[in-house]
């Protein structure tokens, strides 16, 4: 099987990115290259398209997809959070459009042989980028307790992290966990047959997630690249962010309303004296979901959320 090019919530991306030809655009997670696709081909016959992943399975994938429009993109095996130092690279001052999906790959759940999926029998891996050297079996076969029942507590938001992590110490003093079935395997059999009933999602599905964004860092990198959000963009220029989880919209949420309005003026003061300057303005005050249709369609459109911000 090869990649999936279903993007989530493809129209309301469209219509918010707010292309036009000649525009220099960035898709930070190429994934199925769904979204460059139809980026590509609005800002066509003079624009750019900058496209990152630390994938290189998607980087090897988008060169295929993208072939067509070879000398209008750039392609760059990376992690959006180096995107200043790829735009300097690129000798780009600014662009018009930041697109951001923080999206799991269905490639990498299904073909990535990294034990992202706990269906399937895989080394215990799950690194995005192969590069790196922290993978999920240092994780789960090294990590303290204390260290594990946060990861899952925090990232997972998993109510049995203390449960699920004394039961991995308990197997882990037996011989090391090596394989992503046997990690589940573990996960559900410390969970109660009650509450394994009454969940929607495979028991071992918010352990996955949390060792998933230990391992690559997500949080931290997301939070890296926010930062930097107004000084990538020109005037009227507009990012885009597609978020999964609470977490990852908790992050997106509060770093664009603190540019928006980041004064910390106290409130009883007639007007603002910190000099605060807004950096940009948000297009839609709630995220955007998707319709109903998209979901049943494709489920891993689910939990999204879609943000859209524009340089002031």
């Amino acid at each position: 099987m090869g990649f999936e090019h279903t993007s989530v919530m493809p129209k309301e991306v469209h219509a918010y990115q707010n292309l036009k030809p000649g525009d220099i655009c960035v898709d930070c997670t190429l994934g199925g290259s769904g979204h460059a696709l139809s980026t590509i081909k609005a800002i066509l016959p003079h624009g750019m398209l900058i496209g990152i992943d630390q994938d290189m399975d998607a980087i090897v994938n988008a060169q295929k997809i993208l072939s067509p429009f070879e000398q209008n993109i750039k392609l760059c095996h990376s992690n959006f959070a180096n995107l200043p130092d790829i735009l300097q690279t690129n000798n780009v001052k600014g662009v018009n459009s930041i697109l951001l999906d923080l999206g799991f790959s269905f490639n990498q759940l299904v073909n990535g042989r990294r034990g992202f999926s706990f269906n399937k029998n895989e080394p215990l891996d799950m690194r995005m980028d192969i590069r790196t050297p922290l993978t999920a079996s240092h994780v789960v076969n090294t990590y303290t307790e204390k260290n594990l029942v946060d990861i899952f507590f925090k990232f997972g938001e998993e109510k049995l992290s203390r449960k699920i992590t004394r039961a991995i110490l308990r197997k882990r003093a037996e011989a090391p966990i090596e394989t992503s079935k046997e990690l589940a395997q573990i996960i559900v059999d410390a969970t109660p047959a009650k509450q394994a009933f009454k969940q929607k999602i495979h028991p071992a599905t918010r352990v996955f997630q949390a060792l998933r964004i230990e391992v690559n860092q997500e949080l931290s990198q997301l939070e890296t690249f926010m930062k930097e959000i107004p000084s990538m963009l020109v005037k009227g220029g507009r990012i885009c962010i597609i978020s999964f989880h609470s977490l990852e919209d908790r992050i997106v949420k509060h770093s664009l309303k603190k540019f928006e309005n980041g004064c910390t003026c106290p409130r009883e003061f007639p007007r603002c004296m910190c000099g605060f300057v807004p950096k940009i303005k948000l297009i839609s005050k709630k995220p955007l979901l998707p319709t109903q249709a998209e979901i049943d369609a494709n489920p891993m459109a689910r939990s999204s959320k879609l943000r859209v911000a524009e340089r002031i």
